[in-house]
């Protein structure tokens, strides 16, 4: 512990496997390892793909490659510390460690919650104005707006980590999770964290929160602009498009809440099922996005088929 006067600091967490499971963690861990690598072949797979065919070079697909890299992202965060656990029963992360790890977890997540808009903005586009799309989403302005993102996760979560260091912090030293988690940290403190929590609040209310109303607000012209098409093949192709990107968002965000409402308001939620949520919400969406559009998007089906075709 480091000590001045009366502020405490420890110099390292203790993270969390599965509560109650502790003698399983090996057999736990073989479903995590195929999670994991579904997860990183997945999304390797998706950005091959996109890279190597000429007509996917276009902003649905440049969208569905920053989704890939910010998931790899994600799975590489968490990757290390879960495993560790699960293999070695290694449960110690230094303090500054711990922060980074958390830094970057939450800064992804808030990224993939506003490509996940962007895609809904791309879709609107295509159906509402499909001859103007290519001139609306070009290739710069597609750039522009993955610089944005990035930078509007960068910048807003950046006071996160200076608030936690400021905090004098208890002698319990245990966490809820195998990864660092901002309400998870935050309530080991012995100092008043009105700030903290009232901060946070307004970040995922402002980023995630703003980006779910407007993805809903997109899907409501969408089906506006579907309702008044011609024919009902015209709508059903049309709404065929978005599949695959509703059930992403749905798997992104509902987790996601769920979480968000046990940190904040669950108190009396068996630790299990805090844990299997949050387990649910940082690796079950980067190892199904892949899947998803694998199935639903027949250009990425038949640009694998091909590669996997000239393979052979």
């Amino acid at each position: 512990w480091e000590i001045n006067g009366s502020f405490y600091q420890p110099s390292a967490f203790l993270l969390m496997g599965i509560p109650g499971l502790e003698a399983l963690h090996r057999w736990i861990s073989i479903p995590f390892c195929a999670l994991y690598l579904i997860a990183v072949l997945g999304n390797c797979m998706i950005l091959f793909i996109i890279k190597k065919t000429q007509s996917l070079h276009e902003p649905m697909y440049y969208f569905l490659s920053m989704l890939a890299v910010t998931d790899l992202g994600l799975v590489l965060c968490t990757l290390p510390t879960t495993l560790g656990i699960f293999w070695f029963n290694m449960r110690r992360i230094g303090f500054d460690a711990c922060l980074t790890q958390m830094y970057f977890i939450h800064i992804l997540s808030f990224i993939e919650s506003s490509v996940l808009l962007a895609m809904a903005f791309d879709r609107f586009i295509a159906i509402s104005h499909p001859l103007r799309h290519s001139s609306i989403l070009t290739k710069t302005t597609v750039i522009k707006i993955g610089l944005a993102i990035i930078v509007r996760g960068m910048v807003s979560l950046l006071p996160i980590p200076f608030l936690l260091k400021r905090l004098t912090y208890c002698r319990k030293t245990e966490l809820s999770h195998s990864f660092c988690f901002h309400p998870d940290i935050m309530n080991l403190a012995c100092a008043d964290i009105k700030v903290n929590v009232f901060y946070g609040m307004i970040i995922i209310l402002s980023t995630v929160g703003m980006d779910f109303i407007f993805i809903v607000l997109s899907y409501i012209l969408i089906i506006k602009t579907v309702i008044s098409l011609a024919t009902k093949e015209e709508c059903l192709k049309a709404l065929n498009t978005c599949v695959s990107h509703i059930c992403a968002v749905l798997v992104f965000f509902i987790p996601m809440i769920g979480l968000s409402m046990i940190h904040r308001f669950g108190r009396n939620v068996p630790p299990l099922v805090n844990t299997l949520v949050a387990y649910t919400y940082l690796i079950i969406p980067p190892a199904l996005n892949p899947i998803i559009y694998s199935i639903k998007s027949s250009h990425i089906r038949k640009a694998l088929l091909r590669a996997l075709w000239r393979k052979r």
